[in-house]
């Protein structure tokens, strides 16, 4: 039977059924859930692109590749991005109208009561008073007509086109696209990348356990020798070296602002919206000084969140003014991580601290709150309503300082600072990447990329390499002394604030930290990312929220190997000398866990240390000590690990944190753990040995219960589930076995479905590669839904060449009305 006909069958019984596929007596439980289908479903299943299309942008062609890339070729920009829009808004409108409503706090009016309060969290957050005064500024620039061109493409396509399948399910229709909506893509990924109430949790644990505990255990950097930069390379100026002097944090990190916490509630339910734990990414480069065809090699995955469809989408655009491949958001016109004719360029997650929160003196009416000696009136003070489906509309209080909002959650509240909050321009910068022609372009537009702070990673035809922190890094102030940000300041007085910061308007660069004098290197040699901190000594506080070391490590060592043509300790690199695309996609694939590396051993020790165990803890034992530590899915070894990592920790830390009434998202990580000593607090009389034994005899009884022989058999696909994959379970892929872990290079965790949302290597000008983690489609009818899974699970990448495609399946041809 093909794909196709097997959908149609589902289909089939979706309507005959009455709901989302499930069988007819489970029906009753989702009618509230869905609306009634529709023979109107049956159009979803035949939804294709037409031959022709009337444009008011001009002409413009569209061939599909294999996997369903469009590949986009126009005389003018503006029709390109209507098609691009066109494009876009075929294979991904549901995603992008559920991205748009989960920013402006409209879930709950098409799915009900569930959603509110995410709604109520994006409302007071004011994203969408943020894109707006984004697109205020990026209209005027060289980007703002293709946005728009991109937007009048995306209606066209709703206009042309039946909806797909989830509209149906839920029973609306989306709203027309706008630029702002683009923008408010850009917060969107913005907001996963840097949003983070780090400094009140941080409150809230020095609190329940003690400042020097606190300090100790969640330490604000890691002791290791693998930073992203080692001090020496290249940089634009002495302007970095001497400003190391010049503005060293005055305070020598000495506490300041309130070590009181917040509301413990309000703590926890803000830290339900940030980023999935784990959220990260990989990405190095190599000179060509290295590589066999003496040309860079870049390679790059971001660990984003999993899903079907996936984050990323795919497309090609070939212009006279740029012939761009690569990666971009649903929603947002430009490549955002890709290759042009000329270079390449990626992005990984800086972990600067770019959002802080203030306490206020507020008057007992909440009318007014204190600042500068007075009482002031909010700056903004409104009633906003929260439509909801199927109930009361819920109004929500929406307040504003100096700061920006102002977030309460029964009765208590905390103001935060974003840098989200300021119009920004990164796409503009971005649009001005997939036309560059080298580091200078680069690097002219990369003084635009505002907003997220992030580690730019490139690699060009003409041989040269750059590392450069994107974004806006604050400098804070207290009584003109230079702060760190990991606290909570008082706002009334205030204390940390952003000089220039406009919120919700146009900011300067006043309070902020000079390009030249971020962390950057020029034309570096070998150089990798993995949300390691970036330097050693930094000129200027950049934040504390840095990824343990274990992939970071990992990448530095096999790039060691690889370049330096010496054979690893684990025979893992084969260094031969230069390296080649293969040896990058293969370091990609890297699955050894250097967690295993560090806990095995005295796991094993401790089992040989005591007597008494059956067969099952001994072969346990055995396999765990003839393990190469790597998370593959057949290994039994891998399975036992990953299962005793968690018990481990429950058995470690749940007590203390338990009698804190700290659940385990604030427990520290396996790096911490690792490094115990033996005669920490923790352990508190409880030998270390026993308490790891204790916890390999809670994993094989789990894995014993759950049926399970391999680690492919609980770290599966499974979390990678469609955004109504609960109610629609069709919708979500196929469960297959995966390989890698939160802490391995092929980064995989089944826990929180976080792991390699794209991957891709590049020679700059030559050839490239690419594999997404699902297929490009997001229509359930099309092949191109899940094409890509399996290769995604082998890291098997497919050629992402650049130009234009084959025989064209589309033509946009100008309207008498056109306006180009």
């Amino acid at each position: 039977m093909t794909r196709d006909t097997t959908r149609r069958a589902v289909l089939a019984s979706v309507l005959a059924a009455g709901t989302a596929g499930l069988a007819a007596s489970d029906a009753a439980d989702l009618l509230d859930s869905f609306a009634p289908l529709s023979g109107e479903a049956w159009d979803a299943a035949d939804r294709s692109l037409p031959d022709r299309v009337e444009s008011p942008h001009g002409a413009a062609t569209v061939a599909r590749d294999e996997f369903g890339v469009p590949q986009v070729e126009a005389d003018t920009e503006p029709a390109a991005y209507f098609a691009v829009g066109y494009c876009q808004a075929f294979d991904r409108l549901f995603a992008m109208d559920l991205q748009r409503r989960v920013m402006r706090g409209r879930l709950s009016e098409v799915i009900g009561e569930a959603t509110l309060g995410g709604d109520e969290l994006h409302v007071a957050m004011g994203f969408a008073d943020a894109a707006e005064a984004t697109w205020d500024v990026v209209a005027e620039t060289r980007a703002g007509p293709l946005v728009e061109a991109f937007a009048d493409g995306v209606n066209a396509a709703t206009e042309d086109l039946p909806l797909p399948l989830e509209f149906e399910l839920i029973g609306y229709e989306p709203e027309p696209w706008t630029p702002v909506d683009s923008m408010l893509m850009e917060k969107q990924i913005s907001w996963t990348l840097t949003g983070n109430f780090g400094e009140l949790r941080r409150a809230l644990v020095a609190d329940r356990l003690g400042a020097e505990r606190a300090a100790t255990l969640f330490p604000t950097r890691y002791d290791h020798e693998y930073p992203i930069l080692d001090g020496t390379e290249t940089r634009l100026s002495e302007a970095t070296a001497n400003a190391r002097d010049a503005d060293r944090r005055a305070s020598g990190g000495r506490p300041v602002g309130s070590p009181a916490p917040v509301d413990p509630a309000l703590t926890d339910w803000l830290s339900g919206f940030e980023s999935p734990t784990g959220v990260g990414s990989n990405s190095w480069v190599v000179s060509g000084d290295h590589t066999a065809s003496g040309t860079p090699i870049l390679a790059y995955d971001p660990h984003l969140s999993l899903q079907a469809p996936p984050l990323w989408y795919e497309q090609s655009v070939e212009t006279p003014e740029r012939s761009v491949r690569g990666a971009t958001f649903s929603g947002v016109p430009f490549v955002i991580a890709g290759a042009n004719d000329r270079g390449a360029w990626s992005f990984t997650n800086l972990g600067a601290d770019v959002l802080d929160c203030y306490r206020y003196e507020i008057d007992d009416a909440g009318d007014r709150y204190r600042y500068d000696g007075e009482w002031r009136d909010f700056e903004t003070d409104e009633r906003e309503a929260i439509p909801v489906a199927g109930g009361d509309d819920r109004e929500l209080r929406v307040r504003r300082t100096v700061h920006g909002p102002l977030i309460e959650r029964e009765g208590r509240t905390v103001g935060v600072a974003w840098t989200g909050h300021t119009a920004t321009r990164t796409t503009a910068a971005i649009e001005a990447y997939g036309r560059s022609e080298g580091i200078d372009d680069l690097l002219e537009a990369t003084r635009d990329f505002d907003l997220p702070t992030q580690n730019l990673v490139y690699a060009d035809a003409d041989g040269r390499t750059l590392y450069f922190a994107t974004g806006r890094l604050p400098i804070r102030r207290i009584d003109g002394e230079v702060v760190d940000g990991d606290r909570i300041f008082d706002g009334s007085a205030g204390e940390g604030e952003w000089a220039g910061f406009e919120p919700f308007g146009e900011s300067s660069w006043e309070g902020f930290v000079p390009f030249e004098e971020k962390p950057h290197a020029i034309d570096p040699d070998v150089l990798s990312t993995a949300n390691q901190r970036p330097i050693d000594d930094p000129v200027h506080y950049v934040g504390v929220g840095y990824a343990t070391p274990y992939r970071g490590a990992r990448i530095a060592d096999r790039l060691d190997e690889g370049v330096g043509g010496s054979e690893g300790g684990d025979g893992d690199s084969g260094g031969e000398g230069p390296t080649d695309p293969d040896f990058h996609r293969g370091l990609q694939s890297d699955v050894r866990d250097g967690r295993a590396a560090e806990l095995v051993p005295e796991l094993v020790e401790a089992v040989r240390d005591r007597h008494g165990f059956d067969q099952d803890v001994i072969r346990a034992a055995n396999d765990l000590d003839e393990w190469d530590y790597r998370m593959e899915r057949d290994s039994r070894a891998a399975l036992v690990f990953a299962r005793y990592l968690p018990k481990f920790r429950e058995r470690v830390f749940g007590p203390t944190f338990d009698d804190a009434d700290l659940g385990e998202g604030y427990y520290p990580s396996d790096w911490t753990l690792a490094r115990l000593p033996d005669d920490d607090p923790l352990f508190d009389g409880r030998p270390r040995g026993a308490l790891a034994v204790a916890a390999l005899l809670d994993a094989l009884d789990e894995i014993e219960e759950a049926g399970w022989d391999r680690y492919g058999d609980y770290n599966t696909t499974r979390a990678m589930s469609h955004p109504l994959g609960g109610e629609a379970p069709f919708l979500n892929y196929e469960e297959l076995p995966a390989d890698g872990s939160p802490a391995t290079v092929k980064n995989y965790r089944v826990e929180s479905a976080v792991g390699s949302s794209w991957r891709m290597a590049v020679r700059p000008g030559t050839d490239a590669t690419a594999v997404l983690p699902g297929g490009n489609s997001g229509d359930y009818f099309s092949e191109h839904y899940d094409d890509q899974l399996r290769r995604w699970l082998d890291n098997d990448q497919r050629p992402m060449p650049l130009g234009a495609g084959g025989d064209p399946v589309v033509r946009f041809e100008p309207s008498t009305e056109g306006s180009q």
